[in-house]
Formats: structure tokens, sequence, C-alpha cells
């Protein structure tokens, strides 16, 4: 792609952006920032991943992957603010979504063990489970929120924090999954996956992509799963005080 064809990909920018503006959104310095950034941390990425690939050296992979999981932890973390120790276990749920896949492919020897394969793999599966763990966490203060009262009146009749919260905890899971899940059933009809798409255009035999692909949308439903399970079981016993009774911090 020369640059020419690159700069007019601004295009799909200034679409949004005036109707943004012509419908008072109020959305254009975000699009702006988003724009700016998205574009200066692609470009950089691009020429760290070229170095590393070059060295092959695991030291680097590891360093790429920890940054990964720094930075997805401290987004997440916004949504869970309130949640006592939310930061650690947002990244303990995302160490052991990486743990978990990575051990899966590699123990099997489903995927070559290089940088090439494990960092863009590790991005796919760290970046999910961000996402899921923002949605658990957007949906579970929610359902906090609206069932209080029943919450607070079944701790009085005597029961078990788990026994308070165990609808809201099992509904914010489910809703957190749900689009991993409708996505896959909609795969290869309604959308083509961008990495599977990308093989294709660069030359790769479509059976094999189609393969690929497969591997990573299976990944990514253990990801979903086990990255809304375990945050879930993280974080309900630390609303509790030691006599059982709801600590208000999350509202904050």
């Amino acid at each position: 792609m020369s640059y020419l064809s690159l700069s007019l990909t601004l295009i799909f920018i200034f679409i949004p952006f005036v109707l943004s503006k012509t419908l008072r959104l109020g959305l254009e310095k975000d699009i702006t920032i988003a724009t700016v950034r998205s574009a200066i941390q692609l470009l950089a990425i691009g020429y760290v991943l070229h170095f590393i690939f070059e060295t092959d050296s695991w030291a680097y992979m590891l360093l790429m992957i920890a940054i990964m999981i720094i930075v997805a932890t401290l987004n997440a973390r916004k949504k869970g603010k309130g949640i006592p120790g939310i930061t650690w276990k947002i990244a303990v749920t995302l160490i052991a979504v990486e743990l978990i896949t990575q051990g899966v492919l590699l123990g099997f020897q489903i995927v070559p063990a290089t940088p090439q394969y494990i960092i863009p793999i590790s991005g796919m599966m760290i970046g999910n489970a961000m996402v899921i763990s923002v949605l658990f966490l957007n949906r579970f203060r929610a359902e906090l929120e609206a069932n209080e009262d029943q919450i607070e009146l079944i701790l009085s009749l005597g029961g078990t924090p788990k026994q308070a919260v165990h609808q809201q905890l099992i509904d914010s899971i489910k809703a957190s999954m749900i689009p991993t899940i409708e996505a896959q059933k909609t795969i290869g009809l309604v959308q083509l996956p961008g990495m599977m798409s990308g093989q294709i255009i660069g030359g790769a035999d479509p059976v094999q992509a189609v393969q690929f692909q497969i591997l990573i949308i299976f990944a990514l439903l253990t990801c979903a799963t086990v990255s809304s399970i375990l945050l879930g079981f993280f974080t309900y016993p630390t609303l509790f005080n030691d006599r059982m009774q709801r600590v208000k911090r999350m509202h904050t």
C-alpha cells in the first residue's frame, strides 16, 4: 500500500467526525485522539515486532507479552473502580488466560514456539480477555446496584455472600460471554475475520488460513469463559466484610 492510498483511508475518520459534529454527539475529541494514538501505536509496534522477529529472542517476546498484560490491566481496572484489589484480580485473570491458551497451543505443538506465532496470538487472547473483563465489571456493577435491596434481604435472613449475589454473578458472566458466542455463530457467514482475510490477501492458502482462524476462535471461547468466571469469583468475595456485610466501595 502506498502512502497516498494510506492517506486516503482518512476518509473513514472524516465521516464519523462530520457526523458527530452534525449531530452534536461530542465525540470529535475522542475520535481525533483515537486516530492519532492508533496510528502512532501501530507504526511503533510494527518496528518493535520487526526487531523482535529478527532477533528471535524469548526475552524480548516475554517483555512484549508483559507490557500487553500491564496495559490491558490498567485499561480494564477503570470499570472496577471501588473494588478492593481489582488491579491484581484483573492481572491474574489475564495471566491465567495467557498460560492456559499458550500452554495448550505450545504443549500440544499446535503452533511453533516462535515469536511470530506467540506474540500475535497472545495479543488476541489478552485483548479479548480485557474486553470480557470490562463487560463483566460493567454488568456486575449494574446488577448489584439494581438488586441491592434483594441482596441485603438475603444477607439479613442469614444467607451467605455467595448466595446473596449468585444470580447477579451468573447473569454478569453470561452477559460478558454473549458477544464472543454470538460472533462464533455467524463467523464465515456474516463476518470474515480480519486475520484470516489478511492471510488470504497476503497470498496464503485459503484453507490453511481458515484452519488457523478456527484455532483462534476456539481459543477465544476458552479465553472468554475463563476470563469472566475467574474475575467473577475473584471479585464477589471482596464485596463483603468478615461479618458478611456488604461493602459499599464499589459504588464510588
